[in-house]
C-alpha cells in the first residue's frame, strides 16, 4: 500500500457526479448518467472496474442533462433531452435513465416524444471495460494493459480480458439491439405523445464468479434483490418520528445510507459488517467500521457484532513489516477481493492503524453493556487479551506508558491515527511532527480499553487482573494530564513527537478525550472554551485545526476542515462533562448543515466560517455516503437523549436535553438486549415501554466505566 501522499490521494470525480452503492458494488457517473473514462467514473464490483465507459447518444448526440436524483442509495434516475437538429431550443424528446446497482448494473432507458409527429431515433451505447483495480482508478495510475477480446453472443456483447494469469470479463445484455463490437444500437420510432423503453444489464464475470441471477425478479412482485434486502433492513430498525421534520429526514437518510453500506464477509455470508464509505472505501476498515458500528448500536447492533467478529478473525498473529501486521493488532483495512492484493503489500489486509486495537477493546465493552450477543462477547475475550498484549508489547515499544506509531516500511501510511493524511499531525507553526508519534486521542482510547478490561475482570471475579488494568488506567490519566497539557495555551497537545516534545497545534483530537473521561475536571472548561472559540468552531462544526495555526487550510483534508463524526464524538464528550449548551450548539450546526445536502452529511466539508459562507462548502473528494458520517446524526440525537443502557446493571438511563427546536421524539422498534422498546420524549421527560424483564428506566446519567471500576475497588477493600 502506498504511503498517503499528495500523489496517491483520491483525484476529483468531476463536477455533478452521482454515486450509487449497494454492498461492495458501486457506480460513479456524471449527472447525465454517462461514465467518462477521463474521470474516476465507473461501475465497480469487488474492487474491480467492470465498466469504464458508458456513453449514451441519441441521433449521434450526447444528452443535455436536466435532472439527476438518487431514489435509493442503489437506484438513480437521470433525465436529459435530445438536442434538436433544426436550431430550435426546445426539444420534444426527453430521455429517462433508471439505473440500479447490484452485482453490476441494470439500466432502463425510456425515450418520451412530446411532439404530434413520430420521432425516428438512433439510440446508441458505447461501452469500455478496463478491469482496473480500484486503487489504480482512485490514484490515477492505471498501468496494466489487458489483452481484450470482444464477442457478440446473441443479444449480448461480451468483453473478456487477461493480464498475466488473471482473467476477467463482462457481459452487456441488450435485447432487441443491433450489436457490434463497438456499440449497442436501437433504431426506433417513438410514436406521437408516446414512449419507447428498453432494458440493459451489465454483469461481470470475475475469476469464475457467477452473477447471472443478479437482477432476476424471481417472485414476480416487481421488487429487485436490492429492494428486498432494503425491506428486510427497514423492518428490523427503529422508526423515528420527530417534531422537527428536517432532523427526522436526516435520520432516515442516515438509516438508508447505513443500510446500503452493509457488506458481507465472504467467509461468513451470514455476518454483516459496515463498509467505511463510497466510493473508494467500500471495505471493512478497523477504525472507521468500529466507530460507525458502535455509533449505530441504537439502530442495528448486528453491525457492531459482525464487525467485531470479522476483525477478531483477522487479528494479527505474526510480524510482517510490509503489511504492518503484528500479534494482537487489529487491521486498518481488508479488501475481500483477491485482485486488491496488488496494492496491499501482497496481502488482502493492511494493519497500519494505531487506534483500531484499543477501540476494538473499548467498544466491545460497550456492546456488552447494551446486552447484545453475550455469548459472542464471551468467546472474544481471548482476542481482547491479545489486543491488550499488543498495546503493551508493540503499541508502547519504549515503555513510557503512551501508545505511539511509526510505519514499518516506506510504503505504509505515514500517519496512522484517524488523521492519516501525510501532513495531518503538525506543530503550531506548521512543522510536521516526526515519528514515533503518540496521539492524544489514542491515549484516550487506550484509557477506555484499560477501564473496560478492568470492569470485565471485576465482573468475572478476577480481582488481580482488574486491579492491574485499573492502575494502568490511573497511571495513564495522570501522565497524560502532566505531559500533554499546555498550561500557557489552555489546551492539550495533539501529540508527543519522537523526542517526547508536545506537538502544540490546537486540534480537535483533544475533544475525544472528553468522551472517554481522560481529561482532568479542572482543565475541561478551558478545553471547551478553546473548542468553541471562533478559531475552532466554524459555525457548522468544530474544525480539525484552529484557524490561527500555521498549517491551517480550510480546504485541506485534515488541517482545518470539519468532520461530522469528529464533532459527534466531541458533542458526546461535552455532555459527559456537563457542557449541555455547547453540545446542543455543535449538534444543531451539523444537523443544519445536512439540510444543504438533502439530509446526508458527507465525510467532511470545508472549514470556512459560517459568517462568510452561509452554507457548508463541499470538500471536493469527500466520500458520500460514508459510514461514520451517516451514523453521526444517530449519535448526536442519542447523546442529547442521554440514551445509555447497561443490561448487567438492570437499567436503561435516559437524561434528555434535546433543544426545544427539535420537538418531541417518538421511537418504535428500537433494539434493546433481546427485545424491542418504544421511547417517547417531550422536553426533559422520557418514557419507555417494552423493556426486557429485569430492566428499569432510570433518569440521569449511566455510570461510566471509571465509576464502575472505582465502586468495585471500594467493595473489594470493604
Amino acid at each position: 500500500m502506498a504511503g498517503w501522499n499528495a500523489d496517491t490521494a483520491a483525484g476529483p470525480l468531476g463536477s455533478a457526479t452521482v454515486t450509487l452503492i449497494e454492498g461492495a458494488s458501486f457506480c460513479i457517473s456524471s449527472d447525465s448518467g454517462d461514465l467518462q473514462p477521463e474521470y474516476p467514473h465507473g461501475v465497480f464490483v469487488e474492487d474491480t472496474r467492470i465498466l469504464s465507459r458508458w456513453n449514451l447518444t441519441v441521433n449521434g448526440q450526447p444528452l443535455e442533462p436536466l435532472a439527476a436524483k438518487t431514489k435509493q442509495p442503489y437506484r438513480g434516475f437521470f433525465v436529459g433531452r435530445v438536442h434538436r437538429s433544426d436550431g430550435y431550443a426546445d426539444s420534444p424528446l426527453i430521455v429517462e435513465r433508471l439505473r440500479e446497482v447490484g452485482a453490476g448494473i441494470l439500466e432502463q432507458i425510456t425515450v418520451r416524444n412530446y411532439s404530434p409527429t413520430p420521432a425516428e431515433c438512433i439510440v446508441s451505447f458505447k461501452a469500455e471495460a478496463d478491469f482496473a483495480d480500484l486503487f489504480e482508478v482512485k490514484e490515477a495510475r492505471i498501468q496494466r494493459c489487458w489483452d481484450e477480446i470482444r464477442q457478440i453472443d446473441g443479444d449480448a456483447l461480451t468483453i473478456r480480458a487477461g493480464w498475466e494469469d488473471i482473467r476477467k470479463g463482462v457481459a452487456i445484455q441488450a435485447p432487441g439491439a443491433d450489436i457490434t463490437p463497438e456499440a449497442l444500437t436501437y433504431r426506433v420510432t417513438v410514436p406521437p405523445h408516446g414512449h419507447w423503453t428498453a432494458v440493459l444489464t451489465v454483469i461481470p464475470s470475475i475469476e469464475g464468479a457467477d452473477y447471472a441471477t443478479a437482477f432476476v425478479h424471481r417472485d414476480g412482485d416487481g421488487l429487485s434483490p436490492r429492494d428486498r434486502r432494503r425491506q428486510a433492513w427497514v423492518s428490523n430498525i427503529p422508526v423515528v418520528q420527530m417534531g422537527n421534520r428536517s432532523i427526522e429526514r436526516t435520520l432516515r437518510r442516515s438509516y438508508e445510507d447505513l443500510g446500503a453500506l452493509r457488506i458481507e464477509d465472504p467467509d461468513h455470508p451470514d455476518r454483516v459488517v459496515v463498509a467505511a464509505g463510497a466510493p473508494w472505501f467500500m471495505a471493512l476498515f478497523g477504525r472507521d467500521s468500529l466507530w460507525a458500528s458502535i455509533m449505530a448500536l441504537p439502530v442495528d447492533p448486528s453491525l457492531a457484532v459482525g464487525t467485531i467478529q470479522t476483525l477478531a478473525d483477522r487479528q494479527g498473529s505474526v510480524v510482517d513489516e510490509m503489511s504492518e501486521e503484528e500479534p494482537g493488532k487489529i487491521l486498518h483495512e481488508v479488501r475481500f477481493d483477491v485482485s486488491s492484493r496488488l496494492s496491499l503489500g501482497g496481502k488482502s489486509s493492511y494493519y497500519g492503524s494505531v487506534d483500531a486495537t484499543p477501540l476494538f477493546v473499548a467498544l466491545l465493552g460497550e456492546v456488552s453493556r447494551w446486552g447484545f450477543a453475550a455469548d459472542t462477547v464471551a468467546s472474544l475475550m481471548p482476542n481482547v487479551d491479545r489486543a491488550m498484549d499488543w498495546i503493551r508489547d508493540y503499541g508502547d515499544r519504549d515503555g513510557d506508558g503512551f501508545v505511539e506509531y511509526e510505519r514499518l516500511n516506506d510504503r505504509g501510511l505515514i500517519n496512522q491515527g484517524w488523521k492519516d493524511s501525510w501532513d495531518g499531525i503538525n506543530f503550531a507553526d506548521g512543522r510536521l511532527a516526526e515519528p514515533p508519534i503518540a496521539l492524544c486521542e489514542v491515549q484516550a482510547y487506550v484509557y477506555s480499553a484499560y477501564l473496560a478490561r478492568s470492569w470485565i475482570a471485576y465482573d468475572s471475579g478476577d480481582a488481580d487482573l482488574a486491579v492491574k488494568y485499573r492502575d494502568l488506567a490511573a497511571r495513564l490519566k495522570r501522565q497524560f494530564n502532566e505531559q500533554f497539557w499546555l498550561p500557557e495555551h489552555g489546551y492539550y497537545a495533539v501529540a508527543l513527537d519522537a523526542r517526547k516534545r508536545p506537538v502544540d497545534a490546537c486540534a480537535s483530537n483533544m475533544g475525544h478525550g472528553l468522551l472517554f473521561g481522560l481529561i482532568d475536571e479542572d482543565k475541561a472548561p478551558l478545553v471547551v472554551e478553546r473548542l468553541m472559540s471562533p478559531e475552532m468552531f466554524s459555525g457548522w462544526g468544530v474544525r480539525t485545526l484552529a484557524s490561527d495555526m500555521g498549517a491551517y487550510n480550510p480546504v485541506s483534508y485534515h488541517n482545518g476542515s470539519v468532520w461530522p463524526h469528529d464533532n459527534a464524538i466531541i458533542a458526546a464528550g461535552l455532555l459527559r462533562y456537563g457542557f449541555v449548551a455547547e453540545a446542543q450548539r455543535v449538534a444543531t450546526a451539523l444537523l443544519e448543515a445536512a439540510e444543504y445536502s438533502d439530509g446526508r452529511l458527507p465525510e467532511l466539508f470545508c472549514g470556512f466560517s459560517r459568517e462568510h459562507y452561509d452554507e457548508p462548502v463541499p470538500y471536493p473528494t469527500a466520500c458520500s455516503p460514508q459510514a461514520w458520517a451517516a451514523t453521526t446524526p444517530i449519535m448526536l440525537v442519542k447523546s442529547l437523549m442521554g440514551y445509555y443502557p447497561d443490561v448487567a446493571l438492570g437499567g436503561l438511563w435516559m437524561d434528555p436535553v434535546l433543544p426545544e427546536s427539535y420537538g418531541g421524539v417518538h421511537i418504535t422498534n428500537a433494539p434493546m438486549a433481546g427485545g424491542r422498546i418504544t421511547i417517547d420524549i417531550a422536553g426533559c421527560s422520557a418514557s419507555v415501554r417494552g423493556l426486557p424483564e429485569g430492566m428499569v428506566l432510570r433518569h440521569g446519567s449511566r455510570p461510566w466505566a471509571a465509576d464502575l471500576v472505582e465502586r468495585a475497588a471500594r467493595r473489594g477493600k470493604a
